[in-house]
């Protein structure tokens, strides 16, 4: 558990490293290695099959709101690279606040670092969005009325939405991200 800790830990030190390397005379570089994302989706991974085994106190204490994972590819192309990183930004955010409520509700405390550590991930995905020149946007203050949701009312059901939108949504945006495109000087 310490290890998938220290490696979480790590690759946030690598962010904050990159973003405060002396002599760096222009705007963040862009953090394009879909290596870091891999490493977030692994530890997602590693949160889902935790939660899958266990048995008691790792409940959610409510349905909450996440993101829906299916891409429709024609409909994700139409949309402008502003429209994708808002539907991004607003699924990290409802995972973050799912995330945390689930934090507080489950008393087993053995699954309390992954789910902390999950946090934290979606904390540095944003970073890496910042890095990318992705405009920040700030969903509204609460879940109810934002379109493209579902609700879920169990630990493992969040859990694989979490995996699943990193998987999905979050990889295309950063694939396609301006920033890291070959051919842009």
């Amino acid at each position: 558990m310490l290890r998938k800790t220290c490696k979480g830990l790590f690759a946030l030190l690598l962010i904050v490293l990159e973003w405060t390397r002396p002599g760096l005379l222009s705007p963040l570089r862009p953090i394009c290695d879909l290596r870091v994302l891999n490493h977030f989706i692994q530890e997602a991974r590693d949160a889902e099959v935790a939660m899958k085994s266990c048995r008691e106190g790792c409940d959610l204490s409510a349905s909450v709101s996440v993101p829906q994972t299916t891409v429709n590819f024609d409909d994700w192309e139409k949309k402008t690279a502003l429209e994708q990183a808002q539907e991004v930004q607003t699924g990290l955010w409802l995972l973050q606040q799912a995330l945390n409520l689930l934090r507080t509700s489950m008393t087993n405390t053995e699954l309390h670092n992954h789910i902390d550590n999950s946090v934290r991930n979606l904390l540095s995905i944003n970073a890496v969005l910042r890095s990318l020149n992705i405009q920040e946007y700030t969903p509204p203050a609460s879940a109810a009325g934002l379109q493209g949701t579902w609700q879920v009312s169990s630990a493992a059901e969040l859990l694989q939405v979490h995996v699943n939108f990193l998987r999905g949504k979050v990889h295309l945006l950063l694939m396609d991200a301006q920033a890291c495109r070959q051919n842009v000087s």
